[in-house]
């Protein structure tokens, strides 16, 4: 597990400089108003959209399979509206590792706070199953100050991108394990830990269960299921949205899942996906409709989806 996030002399290298001065330029626009953040945020996700036409393509082919009673201009605005978000995403996830702990706590808001004490009282690791929206990064860091958690994620290919984002996500938590590391996140649940885990994102074939996902077959990982055996953990389920109000954060905590696991492998992780689903639907145009969830299709001779 990491729980620093050492510095290499290496990353002063010139092709790292670009990062550099990024870092240097997100720091300062961060100290601007929040709603000037989102301003210039989502003119960024606009300017992005430009520049990105196939991920147009995979987030209308998302949409269509998911969301098939939208129209086509329904459809467009969203897309439209979560290149935006996207955009704006880009200040939240430096607010979350660059803001004080006073700023954050002034501009976060959570519910639901009881169904955690709960799972302390009963002596159990908690494992907080999430999205993949927008919002993962401010989420990791508000509920991190009320209880310092773990986090599971995936190592960056980039050392500075890598350093950048251990550094940033354990300003308020404990660390952080590989996703492959099972382990590590079986010992910290047993050890009473609380644990991020999301499974909405296309796991390939190796391992993974084809659930439906909005009712298309989709590779997920059955980890919260098996996390929540072996670690003898509560799963419950989290959410976090920017407000509408553009104002800051808000978490809301669900009561745990009640007889999971099932032992039913399919079963299981059917329910995890509905559960996402749910939390989808509450801000559908915060979501990463930009990621190629039915890459991996049940049979090899499938049609491409993409």
């Amino acid at each position: 597990m990491n729980t620093t996030a050492p510095f290499s002399r290496a990353l002063l290298h010139p092709k790292y400089w670009g990062y550099w001065l990024g870092t240097v330029i997100m720091r300062l626009l961060i100290m601007l108003p929040l709603s000037i953040q989102y301003r210039l945020g989502a003119a960024v996700g606009r300017l992005i959209q430009r520049l990105m036409g196939k991920r147009i393509h995979v987030a209308r082919r998302n949409l269509e399979l998911c969301m098939p009673e939208l129209s086509d201009a329904e459809r467009d605005a969203l897309i439209r509206k979560n290149f935006e978000e996207t955009g704006m995403a880009l200040f939240d996830t430096a607010n979350a590792w660059w803001w004080s702990d006073a700023k954050v706590q002034a501009h976060m808001t959570v519910a639901g706070w009881e169904h955690v004490e709960a799972a302390e009282q009963a002596g159990q690791g908690v494992i907080l199953m999430a999205a993949h929206c927008l919002m993962l990064e401010p989420g990791a860091r508000v509920f991190g100050q009320m209880k310092p958690g773990v986090g599971v994620y995936r190592p960056h290919n980039n050392p500075m991108m890598e350093y950048l984002q251990v550094k940033g996500r354990l300003r308020s938590n404990k660390g952080l394990i590989p996703k492959r590391e099972v382990r590590q996140m079986v010992k910290a649940l047993r050890a009473g830990e609380v644990i991020w885990y999301t499974q909405d994102q296309d796991a390939g074939r190796r391992g993974s269960v084809f659930a439906p996902f909005f009712g298309v077959p989709a590779a997920t990982a059955a980890g919260a299921a098996t996390l929540a055996k072996l670690g003898k953990a509560r799963v419950l389920p989290f959410f976090v949205e920017r407000k509408a109000d553009h104002s800051g954060y808000h978490i809301e905590i669900s009561p745990a899942l009640e007889n999971f696991p099932s032992g039913d492998e399919l079963a299981d992780t059917t329910r995890c996906n509905e559960v996402t689903e749910q939390l989808v639907r509450r801000r559908p145009e915060q979501y990463m409709w930009l990621h190629r969830r039915f890459k991996t299709r049940p049979n090899p001779d499938d049609p491409k989806i993409y």
